[in-house]
């Protein structure tokens, strides 16, 4: 016997037939295919394809941030309540043709362009974002189809995620370790619980789609990008990229209870040139100077998110290079020399490899990051990009120019067709088209789950690296440091006087048996915080210099002048990188590292809360001379290898960091002591 779904309507009649129930979301009071939840999604899409016209399959190929009805001061310019953004406004320039891109209200973007697919950027409270997508839902089924609104972000469960925007309601979802911090735990038990603890969050909320997660190996230690990724181990990380892709998405393929994912970045972004990243045009190039790399390093956790049933895949803005890569490389045997997604070469790959939904191009690819392409008109980066297989293109909303190009006949009416189809499948695999509003109250709720709360403080803990333990200092129990004074520093680009007081106080209240003090002059132990940061997300800066120092926002001289002044000097390393070392693990006695692990969570390990059991996902280069580059622009160590593996490949020189100890900073390195 059939089982009801749950339906939920807001304009639309709900009819009954066979004694079951459906939306008759085309309104002519019958059953049409495309609204029987009883058959397949494919058919069900096929069917609404060959109804839709031209222009309303044409948007729902871009996908464009946009802005909430909150972050909107003028409350003239919204609608629902002050839910939706109705502004018109110029947004940004086309660098082709130094013409404004209107950026129109949500209304008309979902009535009138026919849009369907937007990116949340901000990060409010769950009852705020289901009250958003519940009124933009509410928009959409009031049109000829009804066909539902879907939203997605960046990851929001993972601290030091990419955030954009803020206000004093925000509250995010449960914060774990950064993604290295879960390769850290070396646990795919903790994977599969942050997946499932998180994924619970986003449904209640309304979020159904996740730009997430890297499946990137990182192989050279200066990507800026590196710390979104589960490392530079191909084994672990197609491990890691199962579980999520499973746990996110709801099993061994997508369910309606499912939050969609889109992996990234195919064939992986770690192959960078010297860490430079494709976001400007000196890291334009993936380069695989090593015969294979690709095939043994990159693809595979691609391979395994796509054997999960990944939804959608993002190839990367870059261009492999022919001429600083050795080729043929595996199943590629000459590098077209254009951007992933305009790349017929490297999304055939993609397809055979086995993927079946559809390909969502990174954003900005239409404008100043069409890399190979860039002598092209907007219209024909689209034909170029839809007939080499890209179906989406993320943070635009210039549906004019994909209309433009396909009515000049740059790409055809099947691509077009596949390409909603693909887009279709989705929507109607989550479960949308029957029920696509979410409780706000609800969302609250499941955002404030002390479960998961509980469950992130574990992985926090299980992330923390003990990487040093010269003469077994730690644990600095209460017991050991009777009639001593703690100092505690905390160093980070941007941090303020209030900030590191407010840290100091929550230190003090853990630790009560503790005497603390706020000058390190007067202490006989000192931990030292420290979160060395450089880089910027859309501009070149040079080559990454990754030593620790000012220019990476640490006061290295205060470092040394607090080692003077203890017996014990203790640093928690919070890092986004492999830095060099040489500057600061020779002053300390214990050595901690974390990877977006909380700074209260590191100090419970050197005073004995827990025996520290993480392991490092990366491997730390033993000094500068490791990862120069000489004046061809050629590294010392190969770009397209793990650290783990880099030796294999560099004529007898070393790479793994070796500390005073002779402990090796390579990949799976990490201490532990017992706790009394």
């Amino acid at each position: 016997m059939t089982q009801q779904v749950p339906l939920s309507s807001r304009v639309k009649q709900i009819i009954e037939v066979d004694g079951l129930q459906f939306r008759d979301l085309d309104g002519d009071g019958e059953l049409t295919p495309f609204e029987d939840w009883r058959l397949a999604p494919a058919e069900r899409a096929a069917d609404l394809v060959s109804r839709m016209s031209p222009d309303e399959k044409l948007g729902l190929m871009v996908i464009s941030s946009r802005p909430m009805g909150i972050s909107q001061h003028d409350t003239e310019l919204t609608s629902h309540d002050g839910a939706v953004d109705e502004q018109h406004l110029p947004l940004k320039l086309d660098p082709h043709t130094s013409a404004g891109i209107p950026f129109q209200g949500t209304t008309e973007m979902i009535r009138g362009m026919h849009m369907r697919h937007f990116i949340m950027r901000e990060e409010p409270t769950g009852s705020r974002i289901a009250t958003w997508i519940n009124a933009m839902n509410e928009i959409a089924e009031d049109t000829r189809w009804g066909v539902p609104v879907i939203v997605a972000a960046n990851s929001k469960n993972e601290a030091g995620g990419f955030k954009m925007g803020a206000t004093p309601e925000d509250l995010p979802f449960t914060q774990w370790p950064g993604t290295l911090g879960l390769a850290a735990t070396g646990s795919l038990d903790v994977i599969e619980d942050f997946a499932a603890q998180s994924r619970a969050e986003w449904l209640a909320s309304g979020l159904r789609k996740g730009y997430m997660y890297m499946a990137d190996v990182f192989t050279d230690p200066r990507w800026f990008r590196g710390h979104g990724t589960f490392g530079e181990d191909p084994e672990f990380v197609s491990r890691a990229m199962d579980a999520i892709v499973r746990g996110f998405q709801g099993g061994d393929r997508l369910a309606a209870d499912g939050v969609a994912l889109t992996t990234k970045h195919f064939p992986g972004g770690g192959a960078r040139e010297n860490g430079t990243d494709p976001h400007y045009a000196e890291g334009r190039f993936n380069i695989y100077p090593t015969p294979g790399s690709l095939e043994e390093y990159h693809l595979p956790p691609f391979q395994a998110a796509i054997d999960a049933g990944t939804s959608s895949v993002m190839p990367y803005y870059a261009i492999p290079s022919d001429e600083k890569s050795s080729t043929p490389q595996g199943r590629v045997t000459q590098f077209e020399q254009l951007g992933f997604a305009f790349n017929k070469e490297i999304l055939d790959l993609l397809r055979s490899m086995g993927h079946r939904g559809y390909i969502n191009s990174d954003s900005g690819i239409l404008s100043k990051m069409a890399w190979g392409a860039e002598d092209l008109t907007t219209a024909q980066l689209v034909g170029l990009a839809v007939m080499a297989g890209t179906d989406m293109f993320a943070d635009t909303n210039d549906v004019d120019a994909v209309r433009d190009a396909f009515v000049s006949g740059f790409f055809t009416s099947a691509r077009l067709d596949e390409a909603a189809q693909l887009l279709l499948e989705e929507l109607f695999t989550l479960g949308l088209f029957e029920n696509p509003y979410a409780d706000p109250a609800e969302a609250d709720r499941i955002v404030r789950n002390t479960e998961a709360a509980a469950a992130a403080e574990d992985a926090h803990r299980r992330s923390v690296v003990l990487a040093k333990n010269h003469d077994a200092v730690l644990p600095l129990t209460p017991a050991s440091l009777t009639g001593k004074r703690v100092y505690v520093e905390l160093m980070a680009k941007e941090l303020t006087v209030k900030e590191l007081d407010a840290l100091r106080s929550r230190i003090e209240q853990a630790h009560p048996d503790v005497a603390f003090t706020t000058d390190h002059r007067g202490a006989d132990v000192a931990i030292v915080l420290m979160k060395p940061f450089v880089g910027a997300y859309f501009e070149f800066v040079g080559v990454a210099d990754l030593a620790i120092d000012d220019h990476s926002h640490v006061d290295i001289e205060k470092v040394r002048r607090i080692r003077e002044s203890v017996d014990t000097l203790v640093i928690g390393l919070n890092a986004m990188y492999p830095w060099l070392l040489d500057a600061i693990e020779p002053l300390a006695d214990g050595l901690l590292v974390g990877f977006e692990s909380r700074y209260e969570t590191m100090v419970d390990a050197v005073l004995g809360e827990y025996s520290p059991s993480g392991r490092l996902p990366i491997t730390f280069p033993i000094d500068a001379d490791a990862i120069a580059v000489d004046a061809d622009g050629r590294c010392a160590s190969p770009n397209d290898v793990p650290g783990y593996a880099k030796e294999r490949h560099m004529d007898g020189r070393p790479y793994v960091y070796v500390d005073a100890d002779g402990n090796r900073y390579e990949l799976g390195h990490g201490l532990t002591y017992d706790v009394a």
